[in-house]
């Protein structure tokens, strides 16, 4: 049986290496590190599967948004190519001492093609991992980059934004509330299916803000008649700037607005001082995707998300 344990403090930052893999070991040892320095995990939530030699042969790590107390996802999940049992073991164990934590649920991403900082290469093999621990696929998305240079696109002067800072929490629940009755992403879909349409909206509200950010970030965007049309949560996690969630109200789509508030989301951050700017979609949110596009963004990645419930 292999044994399962918490890496010793001499395994740290590196954990896994593989011979003649430079390149992602050394991105891999500077994530961890980052990870470790900003609290999104602890020295105790890095367990390793023990070699033959001693030396850690797979290793899992728990991940959580820096100031948290209770793990909310998987990450450096690595398992010795020979042996699935180890691989299912981490991911147990992981489990297991997310609960210990206080997690009701353990997330993971496999992202395709494999890059820097976690090398997911084999993302078949993972999914497979992943599914023998009892993780479901619970979205197929789409990740899309922007390099900010220059001057960006000027606002939609069709759209007069006000921000959180200005209107308080509410209107904000009340939009996603109407953009969650028929939303593309199945993750979110799932939401209301468990929560309800209004909890749902509440819980998406309440999750982006975990993420950094400035309440005059946060804007409802009004069309000319005076009914809100767009919403715009820019933020930034604790690696990139990132467009949180943007939507667009059912009774405004057809105008161009997707494009428009991605535009602004972009320039908010820009503003702020980001020089990348990320967001992602679900694969069947074709009008998101093609918003994206439109505004500059680059599809660099598939995003697949695991979830466990615990």
């Amino acid at each position: 049986m292999t044994l399962i344990r918490i890496a010793r403090p001499d395994e740290l930052p590196a954990l896994v290496e593989y011979p003649g893999d430079t390149e992602r070991n050394a991105a891999t040892r500077e994530y961890l590190g980052q990870l470790l320095d900003r609290k999104c995990t602890r020295p105790e939530w890095c367990l390793v599967a023990e070699g033959s030699d001693g030396r850690p042969s797979g290793s899992v790590v728990l991940w959580t948004i820096p100031g948290h107390e209770v793990p909310l996802a998987v990450v450096l999940f690595e398992a010795p190519e020979d042996s699935p049992e180890t691989g299912i073991a981490l991911l147990d164990a992981a489990a297991a001492k997310a609960r210990e934590l206080g997690a009701t649920e353990l997330e993971h991403v496999v992202d395709s093609p494999a890059q820097a900082p976690q090398f997911q290469r084999d993302p078949q093999r993972r999914g497979e991992l992943l599914r023998g621990a009892r993780f479901t696929v619970v979205r197929d998305g789409l990740r899309f980059s922007h390099q900010v240079s220059g001057e960006l696109p000027a606002d939609d002067p069709r759209l007069d934004f006000r921000s959180l800072a200005d209107l308080g929490r509410q209107p904000f629940i009340d939009v996603l509330q109407e953009l969650l009755a028929d939303t593309a992403d199945a993750r979110l879909a799932a939401d209301v299916q468990r929560h309800g349409l209004r909890r749902a909206a509440e819980l998406l509200f309440e999750e982006t803000a975990e993420l950094r950010h400035e309440p005059d970030w946060w804007e409802i965007g009004y069309d000319a008649d005076g009914t809100p049309a767009v919403v715009s949560l820019p933020a930034e996690n604790p690696s990139v700037p990132v467009i949180g969630f943007v939507g667009v109200i059912p009774a405004h789509r057809g105008k161009g607005y997707a494009v428009s508030v991605v535009r602004r989301s972009t320039r908010v951050l820009a503003a702020n001082g980001a020089t990348e700017v990320r967001g992602d979609c679900d694969r069947a949110n074709v009008a998101m995707a093609r918003a994206f596009r439109s505004a500059g963004y680059e599809n660099f990645a598939a995003r697949l998300e695991f979830s466990r419930p615990l």
